[in-house]
């Protein structure tokens, strides 16, 4: 019986743990423009969406250097690169680590693209990815794929980090055949 109230608390603990006390606010829907940001990347260059107007931008956010599931979603963006590049597409990752951390993990994982520093929350704000549990801040596993004219063309929730990037790919060259 003396047992009981520490399960109780156990439990309650845990579901504590699994439910976020912050949610962001929604993403960007498909057609608005990209939201606005500025940011250093893993080598201490400023980065913005503005950046890639005139080309496709895949802006992937992800909660932390180094974590299984993060480094997955990375290693596949990298071993992708070169037929995203091809289909006209640039790749950018973007967590709140900061540059450091993001520098150790492109170096460690051969990253040939920016890994952001959303240090100040800013971007993930303003994507709607930014959540919290237990006091720690973190942005959601969301990718979103900008057109060339810097709107929002297709939003990916509820990421696989295995599949991700193929399916960007899938939805890119999609998109690119059906525009007139």
């Amino acid at each position: 019986m003396r047992r009981l109230p520490l399960l109780f608390a156990l439990v309650l603990l845990c579901g504590l743990l699994a439910v976020p006390v912050l949610a962001a606010d929604a993403p960007p829907r498909v057609g608005a423009s990209a939201p606005a940001f500025r940011l250093q990347d893993q080598d201490g260059h400023w980065r913005s969406p503005a950046d890639y107007h005139g080309h496709w931008l895949v802006l992937y956010f992800y909660p932390k250097d180094f974590t299984p599931g993060c480094t997955t979603e990375v290693c596949t963006f990298r071993d992708d690169v070169a037929k995203l590049r091809q289909a006209g597409a640039s790749v950018v990752g973007v967590s709140l680590d900061d540059m450091k951390s993001h520098a150790d993990f492109a170096a460690k994982y051969h990253v040939p693209f920016p890994l952001l520093a959303d240090t100040g929350r800013q971007a993930a704000t303003e994507y709607g990815v930014l959540s919290s549990m237990v006091g720690m801040h973190y942005a959601r596993r969301t990718t979103f794929l900008v057109d060339p004219q810097g709107r929002i063309a297709k939003v990916y929730t509820d990421v696989d980090p295995k599949a991700n990037s193929s399916q960007v790919l899938i939805d890119l060259a999609a998109m690119k055949k059906a525009a007139p």
